[in-house]
C-alpha cells in the first residue's frame, strides 16, 4: 500500500513539474494553485536546487502576489543563500498580508544571527511572544533560548525555558535542556523550587524527578539527590543516567558498595564506557579491593587504550600490594603516552627506591621538579632519594632550591638539618634545626625518620623539650 502511495506521489509531481514547465515557456494556460507551488519549491529545495526553488518561489509570487506563505518561502531560500538582507526586505512584505505567522519571526531571527546581530533576532521573538500563545509561543519560547545561547547570555536562556516549563510542565525537551542549564549558570535553588512544583501536579515524570535530583547533587546534597534519583527510576527503571549520576553522588558521600552496584545498573542498560568502568575501580580501591579495582581499570582500558592515567591507576594498585615490578610495567605503559607527566615520574621514582635503584629514582624525582619546580613532593622524595644514595651536596642544594620557592618551607629547613648532621657540620645543623622548630615543630618526625640516631644525640633532645615546654604552656 505504501509503495502504491509513493508511486503516485511521484506520478502527480512528474505532470505538475511538466505543467510548470509549459507555463514557463508560455506553452500552456494551465493554472497551478498555490499549494502547488510550495510543492514545487519544496521538490526543488529537497534536491538542493537552489536557483531552481527561487525560480519557482518568484513564479509563485508572480502568480500570487499576496501571498505571504510564498514570500516566506523565498526569503528562507535566500537565507540558505546568504541573501539576508533581501530576505528581510522580503519577510517585512510579506508581513503585510500575514503576521500572524510564527515562521516570519523564526526567519528574520535566522537572517539576523547570519548577519552577526544576535540583539535584533533576541528583540524580533521578545516582541512575537506578546503575539502567540501554546504551542506557537513555546515554539518561539526555544528559538528565543537557541539566540541567547549563541550570544551568550546564559541567564535568559534558563529563563526561557523556565517559562517553557510553566506552561507546559512534561515539555520534555525543555526538561531535558533545564537541567544542564540549571548547573551551568548555579541556579540550582530555582531549579529544585520550579521541580518541586511540577512533582506536585505531576509525580510521575521521571524527568522532573532527575532533574530535582541534579540540582540537589548540584548544591552537594547528595543524600536528597540519592532519594530523588530513586523517585526517578521507581517511575522508570531503564533511565540509565539516573543511575550514572547517583553512582557519583554514592561517590561523594563515600559508598562505594552503593555506588559500585549503581554503576554497573549503567553497564547492564547501556553500552559499555571506560569512564564507568574506571569509576568503578576507583571505587574498588577505596574499598582495598586491589584485585577488582584492577579489573575494571583494565577493563577501562581496553576501550581507551590512550588513556595514560588508568595505567597509572593500575600501576598505584601495585604499589599498595608492594608489586613493584608489577607497577613499573604499568607506569611504562603510561609514560610512552606521557613521558613527562609528573604524577608517573613521581610514583616511577618511588618504585625505583624501593627496589634499590636510587641513581634512576632520582633522575625520575629531576623529571618532576624539572616540570613542576615548585613541586613539594618532588623535592621531598628527590632529597630523600639523594640522601639515600649519599649525595649530600646534591641533596644539602636542592633543600636550598625548595626553600627558595618557598615551597614547604619548614620541610626543607628540616630536611637541611638532617644533611647537615649527616655531613658532620653539627653546628650548623643545630641552627638549621632550630629555626625548622620555630617555623613547624609538628615536621620533626619526617627529619628522625631520615635520619636514624638523630634522638640520641643530647642537643638535638634539648631543643626537643624545650619545644615541647612552650607548646604545654600555650
Amino acid at each position: 500500500m505504501a509503495n502504491f502511495s509513493n508511486r503516485r506521489e511521484r506520478e502527480e509531481m512528474q505532470e505538475l513539474l511538466r505543467i510548470y514547465q509549459n507555463l514557463k515557456s508560455g506553452r500552456s494556460s494551465h493554472f497551478i494553485e498555490e499549494e502547488d507551488f510550495e510543492r514545487l519549491i519544496n521538490y526543488f529545495d529537497d534536491k538542493q536546487d537552489l536557483a531552481s526553488a527561487i525560480e519557482a518561489a518568484d513564479v509563485g509570487i508572480e502568480q500570487f502576489p499576496y501571498s505571504a506563505q510564498l514570500k516566506f518561502k523565498k526569503a528562507d531560500l535566500l537565507i540558505a543563500n546568504r541573501q539576508y538582507l533581501e530576505a528581510l526586505d522580503l519577510l517585512d512584505a510579506g508581513a503585510l498580508f500575514d503576521s500572524n505567522d510564527t515562521t516570519l519571526y523564526i526567519l528574520k531571527t535566522d537572517a539576523y544571527l547570519a548577519l552577526d546581530q544576535p540583539e535584533k533576532a533576541a528583540e524580533q521573538l521578545e516582541e512575537a511572544l506578546e503575539l502567540f500563545e501554546g504551542d506557537e509561543r513555546i515554539e518561539l519560547l526555544f528559538e528565543l533560548s537557541d539566540v541567547y545561547d549563541d550570544y551568550e547570555d546564559f541567564e535568559k536562556v534558563f529563563d526561557c525555558l523556565k517559562l517553557i516549563l510553566e506552561e507546559d510542565p512534561l515539555n520534555e525537551e525543555a526538561l531535558l535542556k533545564i537541567c544542564f542549564w540549571a548547573d551551568f549558570t548555579g541556579r540550582c535553588e530555582e531549579s529544585i523550587r520550579l521541580h518541586q512544583s511540577i512533582i506536585e501536579e505531576h509525580p510521575f515524570s521521571e524527568l522532573a524527578w532527575f532533574n530535582l535530583a541534579t540540582a540537589f547533587q548540584g548544591l552537594k546534597l547528595y543524600e536528597k539527590a540519592i532519594d530523588a534519583y530513586q523517585y526517578a527510576l521507581a517511575i522508570d527503571e531503564k533511565l540509565d543516567i539516573a543511575y550514572r549520576n547517583m553512582g557519583d553522588a554514592y561517590i561523594r558521600i563515600r559508598k562505594y558498595r552503593e555506588a559500585i552496584e549503581s554503576l554497573n545498573k549503567v553497564l547492564e542498560l547501556s553500552r559499555p564506557e571506560d569512564v564507568i568502568h574506571e569509576a568503578i575501580g576507583h571505587c574498588y580501591h577505596k574499598l582495598e579491593n586491589f584485585a577488582q579495582a584492577r579489573f575494571h581499570y583494565r577493563k577501562a582500558s581496553h576501550l581507551n587504550p590512550d588513556d595514560s592515567r588508568i595505567y597509572y591507576k593500575i600501576a598505584v594498585t601495585y604499589c599498595k600490594e608492594d608489586q613493584w615490578e608489577a607497577a613499573v610495567k604499568q607506569l611504562e605503559t603510561a609514560m610512552r603516552i606521557h613521558k613527562s607527566q609528573p604524577e608517573f615520574n613521581l610514583l616511577m621514582g618511588e618504585c625505583k627506591m624501593v627496589q634499590g635503584k636510587l641513581k634512576e629514582a632520582i633522575q625520575y624525582f629531576l623529571n618532576v621538579i624539572r616540570v613542576r619546580p615548585k613541586n613539594v613532593s618532588g623535592y621531598d622524595a628527590l632529597i630523600r632519594a639523594l640522601i639515600k644514595a649519599e649525595e649530600y651536596d646534591e641533596a644539602l642544594k636542592h633543600c636550598r632550591v625548595a626553600e627558595e620557592h618557598a615551597i614547604g618551607s619548614a620541610l626543607f629547613v628540616f630536611y637541611q638539618s638532617g644533611v647537615l648532621f649527616l655531613m658532620g657540620k653539627t653546628k650548623e645543623a643545630l641552627v638549621q634545626l632550630e629555626r625548622a622548630m620555630r617555623e613547624n615543630p609538628r615536621l620533626f618526625n619526617r627529619l628522625s625518620d631520615l635520619v636514624p640516631g638523630l634522638l640520641q644525640r643530647t642537643q638535638v633532645v634539648e631543643i626537643l623539650s624545650r619545644y615541647v615546654r612552650k607548646k604545654k604552656r600555650g
